[in-house]
């Protein structure tokens, strides 16, 4: 039987819009909420939009509808496509895996395989690159869900905040960790644990020493092995392009991107977000 697998993930996963068109990736868009309107993250409003509004404007966030899923199933199917492999964030932060995974249940005609990235931005991007890059190389659904299963502890996100504040008001933090890193000044390094929920990696006293200190992670890595390295910027403005001339030349970096860090995700972290996703080859 011929099959044709589809690549679904979400618009939290960071990847640039021609690297989702080149290999045909289906992105289903977050939700950003004004009170006056919600939005499609990247569809209808762009990262800069909602960073430049903060911290005056903060609006909420929230996963795809249970009718858009299914309309994205739906074209799915239409476009000849037999089977669908799902590349998620952690369901630890955003409800969409689970959301997604009840819908593939009662949707028939379509073979659907979900997986947990288990993190998010371009670390979990990597992951969706990955898939796609296998099912185009002919792995079978299960194959590369399996592959992305064994290169998952092989994926890193480390991302510098401005403070921890807005990740405390979205419960994300503890508020204990929010006012002890207020008041010794100190700037977390956070990243994303083995169940997929953030924890602080690492504090540096300001927010210099912070960045430093994410720059000399990503060059231990490269000691060690080749890597694949993304650089995302959440209104950080001249940093992100001075970080970049920074990273972009090291050795044994075999696959560079850069790309803007979603509104989604954005809210919760505050304008001032630096980030960097390894693939440790």
């Amino acid at each position: 039987m011929n099959e044709k697998t589809a690549i679904l993930t979400d618009s939290g996963c960071d990847i640039p819009l021609e690297l989702a068109e080149r290999y045909g990736i289906k992105v289903l868009p977050l939700k950003v909420i004004y009170p006056e309107k919600e939005y499609s993250d990247r569809i209808d409003i762009q990262p800069d939009e909602v960073y430049k509004n903060m911290p005056d404007r903060i609006p909420t966030t929230s996963l795809p509808s249970p009718e858009e899923i299914r309309a994205m199933f739906e074209r799915i199917r239409e476009e000849g496509f037999t089977q669908v492999l799902v590349v998620h964030l952690s369901s630890n932060l955003s409800g969409t895996y689970n959301a997604v995974k009840i819908a593939a249940k009662d949707f028939e005609g379509l073979i659907v395989k979900t997986i947990d990235t288990k993190t998010l931005s371009m670390a979990s991007g990597w992951m969706v690159l990955e898939a796609a890059r296998n099912i185009a190389n002919g792995f079978s659904l299960e194959k590369a869900a399996d592959n992305l299963q064994k290169i998952r502890p092989k994926i890193h996100g480390f991302y510098v905040i401005e403070t921890l504040e807005y990740l405390r008001r979205g419960g994300r933090i503890g508020a204990v960790a929010s006012m002890l890193g207020q008041f010794l000044h100190l700037k977390p390094i956070i990243s994303v644990d083995q169940e997929g929920k953030y924890f602080t990696y690492c504090k540096a006293k300001g927010r210099r020493k912070s960045i430093e200190k994410m720059v000399q992670i990503v060059e231990d890595k490269v000691k060690n092995s080749q890597i694949r390295l993304a650089v995302l910027n959440g209104g950080s403005g001249a940093e992100f392009d001075a970080l970049v001339k920074r990273l972009k030349d090291l050795p044994n970096v075999i696959d560079f991107i850069t790309s803007e860090v979603s509104p989604a995700l954005g809210v919760h972290t505050g304008p001032g977000l630096l980030a960097v996703c390894i693939q440790e080859i």
